[in-house]
């Protein structure tokens, strides 16, 4: 029993004068916590760096994808349960970036399924775009009201009423 007792249990040692608060206490626990995720060596999901992705000795492919939103992509591939590595190319401009997304070989199939629901939704944003703002519309009818001759612009108010 007493053998089950000192596996179990923790030593801290603080390096203050006073006693430990709870904000000591906590840093202490997640400090610790860290140390036994590291000393496991488990294996990180979701998004990481290409040298973490490819120490899981799984192979790695790569795929170049062009988008504005990563946000949009890490979010649906943490959906999906995909390992991932993103690259930025630096060579690409600041106006259209391009992206290298590294991940496991073996996840092809979620990352394309992945994929398609990335691009349906950048596709979805791009239509929205197109259509003409509601202050535009405004914009130009008031320029063609200016255009017009008075009478006929008070004409037209007198027929409303």
């Amino acid at each position: 029993m007493n053998e089950e007792v000192s596996k179990e249990s923790i030593r801290f040692a603080f390096h203050y004068g006073a006693k430990p608060t709870v904000r000591v206490l906590v840093r202490a626990l997640k400090a610790y916590l860290a140390h036994r995720a590291k000393k496991k060596n488990t294996p990180i999901q979701g998004k990481q760096s290409v040298k973490q992705l490819v120490k899981q000795n799984q192979g790695v492919t790569s795929l170049e994808v062009s988008g504005e939103s990563m946000r949009q992509f890490k979010k649906i591939a943490g959906k999906y349960g995909v390992d991932f590595a993103i690259v930025k190319d630096k060579s690409a401009g600041k106006d259209k970036p391009r992206y290298t997304v590294f991940f496991k070989a073996r996840d092809t199939d979620a990352i394309q399924a992945v994929l398609d629901q990335y691009t349906k939704k950048i596709v979805k944003k791009t239509k929205v775009r197109e259509r003409p703002s509601t202050l535009e519309k405004l914009k130009k009818l008031k320029a063609e009201i200016a255009k017009k001759p008075r009478k006929e612009v008070e004409k037209k108010k007198e027929n409303v009423r």
